[in-house]
C-alpha cells in the first residue's frame, strides 16, 4: 500500500459495526477483525488514531423516547452503552498488543479516565490508541457529533466511518431498493440538502465548518479499515 496522506485519523464505529451477522451485542470474530485493522494501521504503519463508538448495538435513545421514556434519560442509558462497547474494544486490542486508553464523557473512573483533550492527545503522541466513549456527555447529541467533535479537538485530518453492511453513501436505502446509486464524491452542503443517511446534520454542520472529510465504507469488508487509513478510494468521501 501507498504511505498514508494521514498522520492522525479517528474512525467512527457504530454499535451495529460491532454486531456481524447479529441481531443484538457484540460479535467476536468482528471484534476481532477490527483489532487486527486497528493494529495494522497504528503499530504497524504508525498512524495516531481516536475511536468514537456508538451503542445502537446494546441500546438505542431515540426509540426508547419513542416508546415513553425521557429523552434525556434514555441518551444517557445509550451513553452506557457506548461504555460497554469501549471496553469490550479495549479488551480486543490490548490482546493483540496495542496500547489502549478508554476516556470517556462522563465520569466512570473505575474503568477509564475522564476526556480531557491535552491527556488524550499526549496519549496518540505516545502511539496509544484512545477510544472515547459516552458521546458527548450530553444528551440530544448523537456519537456521530461526538465523533466530529473529538476529531476537531485533537486534530484530527480525517473521519473513517466504519457502517455494517453499507458501502458508502446512497442516494437511498440500499438494502431496501437494489437500484440505489452509491456517490462516490460529495460536498458537505449536498450531503445536508439531500438529507443523506450518512451521519446526522450536526455532525455534518461540524465538520463543514471545520473543513473536516469524512470516509463513508463498510467495515465488513476486506481489510477495509486498513484500506481507509491508507487513502484508497474506497466508499464515499464528504468534503
Amino acid at each position: 500500500m501507498p504511505d498514508s496522506p494521514y498522520k492522525r485519523v479517528v474512525l467512527k464505529l457504530s454499535g451495529e459495526a460491532l454486531m456481524g451477522d447479529k441481531e443484538y451485542g457484540i460479535d467476536n470474530s468482528t471484534l476481532a477483525s477490527i483489532a487486527r485493522q486497528v493494529k495494522a494501521v497504528t503499530v504497524d504503519r504508525g498512524i495516531e488514531m481516536g475511536i468514537v463508538v456508538g451503542g445502537g448495538n446494546i441500546w438505542r435513545g431515540g426509540e426508547a423516547a419513542k416508546n415513553g421514556m425521557d429523552r434525556a434519560q434514555a441518551d444517557y442509558a445509550g451513553m452506557l452503552a457506548t461504555v460497554i462497547n469501549a471496553l469490550a474494544l479495549q479488551d480486543s486490542l490490548e490482546r493483540e498488543g496495542v496500547v489502549t486508553r478508554v476516556q470517556t464523557a462522563i465520569a466512570i473512573y473505575a474503568v477509564a479516565e475522564a476526556y480531557i483533550r491535552r491527556r488524550a492527545m499526549r496519549h496518540l503522541e505516545k502511539g496509544r490508541v484512545v477510544i472515547f466513549g459516552a458521546g458527548t456527555g450530553n444528551p440530544y447529541f448523537t456519537t456521530d457529533t461526538a465523533a466530529a467533535l473529538r476529531a476537531i479537538e485533537i486534530d484530527a485530518e480525517v473521519i473513517l466511518m466504519a457502517k455494517n453492511g453499507v458501502d458508502g453513501v446512497y442516494d437511498r436505502d440500499p438494502r431496501q431498493h437494489p437500484d440505489a446509486r452509491m456517490f462516490k464524491r460529495l460536498s458537505y452542503i449536498d450531503a445536508l440538502n439531500l438529507g443523506l443517511k450518512a451521519m446526522d446534520s450536526t455532525a455534518l454542520s461540524l465538520c463543514m465548518d471545520n473543513q473536516l472529510p469524512i470516509v463513508v465504507f463498510n467495515v465488513s469488508g476486506d481489510n477495509n479499515i486498513v484500506r481507509a487509513a491508507s487513502g484508497e478510494d474506497i466508499g464515499t468521501i464528504i468534503k
